[in-house]
């Protein structure tokens, strides 16, 4: 969005942007149960499957998350690339943790190992998250459980955090990933926004964005809502539809705005 258009309905800045700070993260009743789940398993050392579809707010929940869990007792590690082999994914982790990046993965592996260890005499308990993990090489995944082996299996010094689509859930249910998945303690699923989630959500990033008056007509979320069920898209298509109204000259966005923004070939 242009000044004209923002000065138009009163935004101080540009809406539903990714530049949000974890203060103002938008969090429904839903989300922070989740994340109270979440921290209550990390707290008990399990390891957990956050999945969900794309644009849910899967990352929304993992930043309250981490805002959430004391530096004090956690060392979180964040594994952003999951498309690796295995020797290179582990050494993403050791580059993202600074340990020595070793020729071989038994080095590599020898290295993250005694690491957690390091962290576990310092009293943290480690957490290794891995985002998008449905992309994960199947070399890696059946070698993950490993990675929670402590003391003959007799301490949880490490938790997982595996978090990716849906699809992520049905790889673990396989029979030859039994050995993984009787580790990972907890499920969760981030579920799709319901109309009232949808309508709140609007708001909420309206206001960060200078405006506390509604902008969009009911019918006008309805149809934001029943088009896309993601807030990813509903945030872009929000902004088509304010840049329709801008053109027409109308300062709340209605029905027809969303509809031209969402199907433009069919107005």
């Amino acid at each position: 969005m242009n000044a004209a258009e923002l000065a138009h309905f009163g935004l101080t800045q540009v809406p539903f942007s990714k530049q949000v700070d974890d203060g103002d993260l938008w969090l429904p009743p839903s989300k922070v149960t989740l994340i109270d789940q979440m921290s209550q398993a990390l707290h008990h050392r399990q390891s957990i499957l956050l999945d969900g579809e794309p644009g849910v707010g899967k990352t929304c929940v993992l930043r309250a998350l981490r805002a959430r869990l004391p530096e004090a007792n956690y060392r979180l590690t964040y594994c952003h690339n999951a498309s690796l082999g295995r020797r290179d994914f582990y050494r993403q982790v050791c580059m993202t943790l600074d340990l020595p990046l070793k020729a071989t993965v038994a080095s590599l592996f020898a290295e993250i190992t005694r690491h957690v260890e390091d962290i576990a005499s310092q009293r943290k308990h480690a957490i290794l998250l891995i985002d998008e993990a449905h992309l994960l090489h199947q070399e890696v995944l059946d070698h993950l459980h490993i990675l929670c082996n402590y003391d003959w299996d007799s301490k949880a010094l490490l938790s997982l955090l595996l978090v990716g689509l849906p699809e992520l859930r049905d790889r673990l249910n396989r029979k030859h990933q039994r050995s993984l998945n009787s580790r990972i303690s907890q499920r969760f699923r981030v579920e799709e926004p319901d109309p009232d989630d949808t309508a709140h959500y609007l708001q909420h990033r309206l206001r960060l964005a200078g405006v506390d008056r509604d902008l969009f007509t009911e019918d006008a979320v309805a149809m934001l809502h029943e088009a896309h069920r993601n807030l990813r898209d509903i945030g872009r298509f929000a902004v088509a539809a304010m840049q329709v109204a801008y053109a027409k000259k109308r300062r709340l966005v209605d029905r027809d705005a969303v509809l031209q923004a969402i199907r433009p070939d069919e107005v």
